[in-house]
């Protein structure tokens, strides 16, 4: 079988200033069976894709491709017996996968770039998976390609609505819409160049900066009920990325609140480097489309970048809801522009025609230059099992970067999970930032239901 290179965006995340690892954390309710996991492996589907049993090779000209390889099960499936630390499960879990945040190299290049962690005394299951074979949608998918619902075990997981990630409205004017849409597209295309290049957030208590990556992390969890965030997103018919980004900002207010009563004006911003699935099924994908050669659809690393900018205030003064409606107004705007695909056409043109290195520059000025990062995923709607295994929680995390802030959501059969990782030296309480964003979406809820 001919050799495969690598995608541009492939290359990009093997560079040392932008190398990533993704994490899917599963939690189960029953013990693990180490040789039942072993056995569903071997049987699974990720091992029918090629990517999954290749090895990362560079030829003499140093371009990357991959090369087909066997697969020996106890090179990449770790068991750790032993409980680790006397703590819950939780923070054991978390403390794991905060030392796991900054080894990104001890995936070894003589073997396919994945591994799978057996938390034997915790009842979790972590894949470790090089973001050089996928995105997030990607590997999410496959994942729960190897799951079953759990009252229904010959079927596959729900999987969410196959529908467009943002409905435009009806408007009159179609030259006033197309307008509008050219006149964000200049505004936050520029403004992304500008981040590239010197355009910086002001400093506060949770910015991070250069080098900040290699720091020690810690990591805590923000638990959402998702019909708490439906109740909100009702108030000004928002949707729950709306109701997302309202609670980071909220929660974000109260812990600098908390860090420096007096450190930040009124109405600073604080910019979130959001992650967007740009295929044309933004939800996750059935497997069978993202392993076929369909454009649509495609397996790998497809998506872009926007800058969402949140702004700081006093939370003792603010309407909680009034962080929502401005989140949704800017949300809207984004929406209306073409940012996203701008961000990955821009970074593809780098890649094929200045090279990683290149690229690599530019998108670690960028990560520099602003505050946190945040990534949604959608997860199944029902519970699941895996392996016969009743599924308790669903959670991923990913290696660290400049930021000091990172969070990543996956939901899950009624409630979302958000892995809040902080660089500790930074952000030394993330127990408390994540009750912060807990605590405003509860506050926003009273606040809606109280007007009823």
């Amino acid at each position: 079988m001919a050799e495969e290179p690598l995608t541009p965006a492939g290359r990009l995340f093997l560079q040392a200033e932008v190398k990533q690892v993704i994490h899917c954390v599963i939690g189960l309710r029953n013990p693990i069976d180490v040789e039942v996991v072993k056995s569903e492996i071997r049987n699974s589907t990720m091992l029918q894709h090629p990517r999954f049993t290749s090895l990362m090779v560079r030829d003499r000209r140093g371009v990357e491709h991959w090369r087909a390889t066997q697969i020996d099960m106890d090179k990449h499936v770790k068991v750790i017996e032993e409980a680790m630390g006397e703590g819950e499960d939780e923070s054991a879990i978390n403390s794991y996968l905060a030392q796991l945040s900054i080894d990104s190299d001890a995936l070894s290049m003589e073997k396919p770039l994945w591994e799978i962690h057996l938390l034997v005394a915790h009842k979790c299951v972590i894949f470790r998976i090089h973001h050089a074979l996928g995105d997030g949608i990607s590997l999410m998918s496959m994942l729960l390609a190897s799951c079953r619902k759990l009252n229904n075990p010959h079927a596959l997981p729900t999987l969410a609505a196959s529908a467009s990630a943002a409905k435009s409205q009806t408007h009159r004017f179609d030259l006033w819409n197309l307008l509008v849409a050219l006149w964000f597209c200049f505004v936050f295309a520029l403004d992304f160049v500008l981040r590239c290049l010197w355009i910086r957030d002001s400093e506060s208590a949770v910015s991070g900066g250069a080098g900040v990556q290699l720091w020690p992390r810690k990591i805590a969890t923000a638990t959402f009920s998702l019909q708490d965030m439906k109740t909100v997103k009702t108030a000004v018919n928002a949707t729950i990325n709306d109701v997302l980004f309202a609670v980071i900002s909220s929660g974000l207010s109260r812990y600098l609140d908390y860090r420096a009563p007096n450190g930040l004006r009124d109405g600073v911003q604080l910019t979130g480097l959001v992650m967007v699935n740009l295929r044309k099924q933004p939800g996750l994908q059935e497997l069978s489309n993202l392993m076929r050669s369909n454009p649509g659809a495609r397996w790998g690393n497809k998506f872009g970048m926007i800058l969402l900018p949140i702004y700081y205030h006093r939370s003792n003064t603010s309407d909680p809801l009034e962080y929502l409606k401005r989140a949704k107004a800017m949300i809207d705007r984004k929406k209306q522009s073409l940012e996203a695909s701008f961000s990955y056409k821009i970074g593809d043109f780098v890649m094929s025609t200045l090279g990683p290195k290149f690229a690599s520059l530019l998108n670690y000025r960028i990560l520099c230059h602003t505050t946190f990062t945040i990534s949604n995923v959608v997860g199944p709607q029902e519970e699941i099992m895996i392996g016969g295994n009743p599924v308790t929680f669903l959670r991923a995390n990913n290696s660290a970067l400049p930021h000091a802030l990172i969070l990543n959501m996956v939901s899950y059969a009624g409630r979302a999970d958000m892995q809040v990782q902080v660089a500790k030296d930074i952000i030394p309480d993330p127990e408390f930032l994540a009750k912060c964003f807990e605590d405003a979406l509860l506050e926003m809820k009273q606040q809606v239901t109280a007007k009823v």
